[in-house]
């Protein structure tokens, strides 16, 4: 089971997102100068922490494979991607995958370590905590391991190469015999053409990447974890059993990893595979929840309601969300009319509440990763201020110390009442109920909570999303429950008191 661990933030958290080359792209060219960290002003740390952001997780600010972006400047299978995101793209706006690392140093043309531990300082200050990537799974193929230590990475022979050459990396170093080096990969996809996998059953590496980590530790205040479940001992051996030798470790690489680090250190991991469980248990704070991502995407009411069913321990330690830098744009995903009703669902559940920049705007058009840019969209302004008077309204102890129950509509005078979900918070006398329809057309039902309200004969129901204003009885209410009826994809997020 995971160690416990006091936690310095408040529970239920708020986390956003940012694609830092690209960001300071757009800063640099709005404001008509390059930008780098150093440059960012105050004013949008200041926009984040008024939202009520506990995290700001900057994407990609490690040093980028030259080789790595050498191989998407040039390979051809790339460039439609390129073309749908960034009509008229040059090789200069090719920088390479940020998961690509050739040295866990700032980038050039992101800073330097000054102007990320000001940034650092910045959020601090404001209340938030920094979150930066970890990737441990692999590297650039031009780190500078695999010429001096080779032995950290998984090798391949002569034969393995001619069987499959795309997986393989040929280094001919000075003075030295040739040897390959195996490709990163996820076992059920092609390898990582711009990656060198790093072999977690030589000790040696293991140390040398828990040293990564440490210096990683001493600028930020936690890690986003790449692919975290790729270096579980059975998962790695089944991926590389036959290219690797001796005999695997005897404990996991997480455990150790976690309890070299501060007590007070975020760790937040990228899994799937339904191994969410496993990776809390060995010691993450928060672990993807993709199936959400997935069942809100169907938008089966019977399957979201089996996945909120689980144990709130469990729960409160999912990663949210809509969208991220690997998934579809929400806008995309789930289409315009969803979203504002989306909007109080994700920010309303237990775990880490898990945004991306260009969400709030409606951005609909995903970025790849090795681009600093894509083409220009309008803000959707409606859409930008639907999540800010959500982020506004569960910016609020209710929605974090509070306790949080599924609560499951009764019919009223049909089935309907099976595509809405519901849940409640609880804090003292403090009191909120979302409901959010997940069907296209109207629903209606009876919520049962009248055994849940505070003391009081009356009470007001306050809708945070349109503060339009209802009044309910109590005898009525834990009689025949709150009758709701909602519009195809609407929402309700009430703030419940009782009448003066």
């Amino acid at each position: 089971m995971s160690p416990t661990r006091p936690k310095p933030w408040r529970l239920h958290p708020h986390l956003y997102q940012i694609n830092t080359w690209a960001w300071l792209e757009e800063l640099g060219a709005a404001a008509g100068r390059p930008f780098t960290l150093a440059d960012v002003p105050d004013a949008e740390w200041d926009h984040l922490a008024g939202l009520g952001f506990d995290f700001v997780y900057l994407l990609g600010v490690w040093k980028r494979s030259i080789a790595g972006r050498r191989h998407f400047r040039t390979d051809a299978a790339n460039f439609r991607h390129f073309d749908r995101a960034f009509p008229g793209w040059t090789l200069e706006a090719v920088v390479g995958s940020p998961f690509s690392i050739t040295e866990y140093a700032p980038d050039p043309r992101i800073g330097d370590w000054a102007a990320l531990d000001a940034v650092r300082a910045k959020l601090n200050a404001r209340g938030m905590r920094l979150i930066l990537d970890f990737v441990p799974n692999h590297l650039g193929p031009d780190h500078p391991w695999i010429d001096s230590h080779p032995e950290y990475f998984v090798g391949g022979s002569q034969a393995d190469y001619q069987r499959n050459p795309a997986s393989f990396i040929l280094v001919e170093p000075a003075g030295r015999s040739p040897y390959f080096v195996a490709r990163g990969r996820d076992p059920y996809f092609a390898p990582w053409t711009d990656t060198a996998q790093v072999n977690y059953f030589e000790p040696a590496a293991r140390a040398a990447m828990l040293e990564v980590l440490r210096s990683v530790a001493r600028h930020c205040d936690g890690v986003r974890c790449d692919m975290a479940m790729l270096v579980l001992n059975d998962v790695f051996a089944r991926t590389w059993g036959r290219l690797l030798s001796g005999p695997p470790p005897a404990d996991e690489f997480w455990p150790a990893a976690i309890a070299a680090l501060p007590q007070d250190f975020l760790w937040m991991a990228e899994v799937y595979w339904d191994m969410e469980g496993t990776l809390q248990d060995l010691g993450f704070d928060f672990t993807y929840d993709k199936r959400l991502y997935d069942r809100l995407r169907a938008g089966n009411a019977h399957e979201l309601r089996a996945h909120l069913s689980a144990d709130i321990a469990y729960q409160s330690k999912l990663a949210r969300f809509l969208e991220n830098h690997d998934e579809h744009r929400a806008a995309e995903a789930y289409g315009r009319a969803r979203l504002p009703g989306l909007a109080a669902l994700i920010a309303t559940l237990p775990g880490l509440r898990f945004f991306h920049q260009g969400q709030f705007e409606g951005r609909s058009v995903h970025l790849p990763m090795p681009l600093n840019a894509a083409r220009a969209e309008s803000a959707d302004l409606a859409l930008r201020a639907v999540y800010e008077r959500v982020l506004h309204a569960t910016d609020d102890a209710l929605f974090h110390a509070g306790t949080w129950s599924l609560v499951h509509a009764a019919p009223d005078s049909d089935r309907s009442h099976e595509q809405l979900l519901a849940w409640s918070w609880r804090l003292d006398d403090g009191y909120a109920l979302v409901v959010v329809n997940m069907s296209a057309a109207a629903a209606q039902g009876r919520l049962p909570v009248g055994a849940q309200l505070p003391a009081g004969a009356r009470f007001h129901f306050v809708d945070a999303l349109d503060d339009r204003y209802y009044e309910r009885e109590r005898g009525d209410l834990e009689a025949n429950g709150l009758f709701v009826r909602l519009d195809g994809h609407a929402a309700h997020l009430f703030r419940v008191a009782a009448a003066a």
